[in-house]
C-alpha cells in the first residue's frame, strides 16, 4: 500500500471515529443486518419467499421479538415501582417501629453512661449519615427525572434504528455487490473470511444466550418452587427478560424483592431470594467462559480474560463488549489483517 493509500486510510479512519457517536443507531442497524441474513436467505432457499417478503418476516419476527422484550421488562419495572410505592408508607412505619424507635429508646438509656465527646461524635456521625441519605434520595430523583427526559430521544434512536434496519436488509445485496466491485481479489478474499467468521461468531452467541436464559430459567423456576411463590413459570420468565438486559441483570428483580420480602417481615423468603441470586450467578458466571468458548470459536482462557477485563471496564456491558473484541481480533487475525507472527 503506497504513502497516498496510508494517508486516505487514516483519514477515512478518523472521519469514522468522530462520526461513530452520531451514528451509533445506523452502525447499530447495519450490525443487525448483518446478522439477520443468514435468516434471511435460509427463507430464500428453503421456503422460496422473495427477498423482500424474506426482509420483512426475518424484520417482523426481529420487532415481534424486541416488543416482547420490552414489554414485559417496562411491565416488570412499572408494577414493582407501583407495588413499592403503595407499600412504602408501611415499610416506613416498619422501619421508625421496629429499629428507629427501639434504637432512640435504647440511646436515651445509655447516653448518659457515655462519655460527652463519643456522645458528639456519635451524633455528627448520624447526622452526617442523614445528610447522604437525603443527598442520595436527590440523586435518586434527579436521576429519574433525567431519564424520563431521556425517553423521547431514546425513542427517536430506536425509530431511526429500525427504518435502517428494514434499509440495510433490503440493500444488502447490492451493497455487497458495490463494496466487492472496489476492492482486489486479495481484499475480497479477506473482507469475506472476516464476514463469515463474525457471522459464525454472532450465531454463536445467539445459541451461547439461549441456553444461558434456559438455564436461569430452570434455577429460578426451582428456587422459587422451593420457595413456594406463586406464579413460578411467570416470574422465572420475567427474570430471563430482564436477565438478558446487561444494564440490569438478575439482580435488579430479586434483590430489590428480597429487600422488600425483609421489611415484610418474611425473613425466609428474603434468604432464599439472596441464595437464589447468588447460586444463579456464580453458575453463570463458572460456565460462561465454556459456553462463550465453545459457541464463538475463542479458547476458554481468552473467553475468561474477556469476560473479567470487560466487566472491570464496562460493567454488564463488558460481558458482551468483551469477548466481541476477541472475536474481532481473532477473525483479522485470521484474515492476516493483523500479523502476530514477529519476534521480539
Amino acid at each position: 500500500m503506497n504513502k497516498k493509500k496510508w494517508i486516505l486510510l487514516s483519514v477515512l479512519i478518523l472521519i469514522a471515529i468522530i462520526l461513530l457517536p452520531l451514528c451509533i443507531s445506523l452502525l447499530l442497524a447495519l450490525i443487525t443486518a448483518l446478522l439477520l441474513e443468514g435468516l434471511v436467505q435460509r427463507m430464500q432457499k428453503h421456503m422460496k419467499f422473495g427477498r423482500g417478503l424474506a426482509v420483512f418476516s426475518a424484520f417482523t419476527g426481529y420487532v415481534a421479538l424486541l416488543g416482547i422484550i420490552g414489554y414485559f421488562t417496562v411491565k416488570v419495572v412499572f408494577d414493582q415501582f407501583v407495588s413499592f410505592a403503595k407499600s412504602l408508607p408501611q415499610i416506613i412505619e416498619d422501619i421508625y417501629s421496629n429499629i428507629i424507635q427501639p434504637t432512640l429508646t435504647k440511646w436515651e438509656q445509655v447516653q448518659e453512661t457515655i462519655p460527652n465527646g463519643v456522645v458528639q461524635s456519635l451524633e455528627e456521625s448520624f447526622t452526617n449519615g442523614m445528610k447522604s441519605f437525603e443527598e442520595g434520595v436527590n440523586g435518586f430523583l434527579n436521576s429519574l427525572l433525567d431519564f424520563i427526559a431521556f425517553l423521547p430521544g431514546f425513542m427517536f434512536e430506536v425509530l431511526i434504528y429500525l427504518i435502517a434496519l428494514y434499509l440495510f436488509s433490503l440493500e444488502l445485496p447490492r451493497l455487497k455487490k458495490m463494496i466487492a466491485n472496489s476492492l482486489t481479489e486479495k481484499t475480497k478474499e479477506k473482507l469475506t473470511l472476516i464476514l463469515d467468521e463474525l457471522n459464525k461468531a454472532g450465531i454463536g452467541f445467539v445459541k451461547a444466550q439461549i441456553f444461558l436464559s434456559a438455564l436461569t430459567f430452570v434455577m429460578a423456576f426451582a428456587g422459587l418452587s422451593i420457595l413456594g411463590v406463586p406464579y413460578t413459570a411467570v416470574l422465572s420468565l420475567l427474570i430471563v427478560i430482564v436477565d438478558i438486559l446487561p444494564i440490569l441483570g438478575t439482580g435488579s428483580f430479586l434483590v430489590p424483592w428480597a429487600i422488600y420480602a425483609f421489611f415484610q417481615n418474611d425473613q425466609a423468603l428474603s434468604l432464599g431470594l439472596v441464595i437464589l441470586f447468588l447460586v444463579i450467578t456464580v453458575v453463570r458466571r463458572v460456565i460462561e467462559p465454556k459456553i462463550f468458548s465453545s459457541s464463538m470459536g475463542i479458547t476458554p482462557l481468552a473467553a475468561l480474560i474477556s469476560l473479567f477485563i470487560g466487566f472491570k471496564l464496562l460493567g454488564f456491558i463488558g460481558l458482551f463488549a468483551g469477548p466481541a473484541c476477541v472475536i474481532v481480533f481473532e477473525t483479522l487475525r485470521k484474515a492476516r489483517v493483523i500479523r502476530t507472527d514477529f519476534k521480539i
